[in-house]
């Protein structure tokens, strides 16, 4: 707290992994002020995080306009009194009617569902400088914030710096097996959707250049439809043009006929007289 003597409150909440809804601390005195901690075992406002927020106390009973600042920081122990998580301090925020509490609702993810699921995941992490064992911690949870995405919300950029911190915290003395399972599974199917995406380019590109190839031999096709059209017509008019040609021959060779005929038919009569 902001005050010329650090005020701390402690205070322990059986049973933490069965809790539900918020958990009020006791009230405790800093600064002229009463104030208390609020829990969120299942995030204020967001799942899955667990969320601390520090509140002015008895807010009704302050005078109109009331203020006041204070610089603060959390800190998670287990069961054993072992320190889990340290937040970042938080510096001379302001508390006021209208913004009564502070807190940190996104950064924390629930470190005791962590160490509940993976009891022995920091058993080799021993870092002697506290600065350093919380930024590892804070790398190892934005990690898992990270991995709990969807896999096609992951670019293969992504992908590559996780797998980039997960070495570095395993090499940290981390136990993160079944992170590293997590990660492959994501790289797995980030890979298909990445194959099924090729396969759905070189479909579709195949696909435009079996309709440019369908049009260009429909274009031939309407084309050779005319040439033939022309040519029937031209085989039609050759045609008819021969039949006249056949009807005016026939017509000639029927004159002569004739004549000849009637020329006979003089010469004999004549002989006959």
């Amino acid at each position: 707290m902001d005050d010329q003597e650090q005020t701390s409150c402690k205070f322990e909440i059986d049973n933490f992994s069965e809790k539900e809804g918020v958990i009020p601390s006791p009230k405790f005195l800093s600064g002229g002020c009463e104030w208390y901690v609020c829990v969120y075992p299942k995030g204020d406002n967001i799942e899955d995080h667990l969320a601390l927020n520090l509140y002015v106390a008895n807010r009704e009973s302050l005078r109109l306009g009331w203020k006041r600042r204070a610089t603060f920081s959390f800190l998670l122990l287990n069961q054993s009194g072992k320190e889990l998580y340290r937040t970042d301090v938080l510096r001379c925020k302001l508390f006021c009617a209208q913004v009564p509490g502070w807190g940190l609702p996104r950064t924390l993810v629930s470190v005791s569902r962590l160490f509940t699921k993976h009891p022995d995941f920091a058993t080799n992490f021993k870092p002697k400088n506290k600065l350093v064992k919380t930024t590892y911690m804070n790398i190892l949870l934005g990690l898992i914030e990270a991995l709990n995405k969807p896999p096609q919300s992951l670019s293969d950029i992504e992908l590559s710096n996780a797998r980039r911190e997960l070495i570095e915290l395993t090499e940290a003395g981390f136990k993160l097996a079944w992170l590293k399972t997590k990660l492959d599974e994501l790289s797995l199917e980030r890979k298909k959707a990445n194959d099924d995406d090729v396969s759905r380019v070189q479909a579709t590109e195949q696909v435009k250049n079996l309709n440019f190839e369908l049009d260009t031999e429909k274009v031939k096709s309407a084309t050779c439809a005319a040439k033939v059209l022309s040519l029937e017509q031209k085989v039609s008019d050759l045609r008819a043009e021969l039949s006249k040609e056949k009807a005016k021959s026939t017509t000639s060779k029927d004159d002569v006929l004739e004549g000849v005929i009637h020329s006979w038919e003089l010469l004999d009569y004549a002989d006959l007289l």
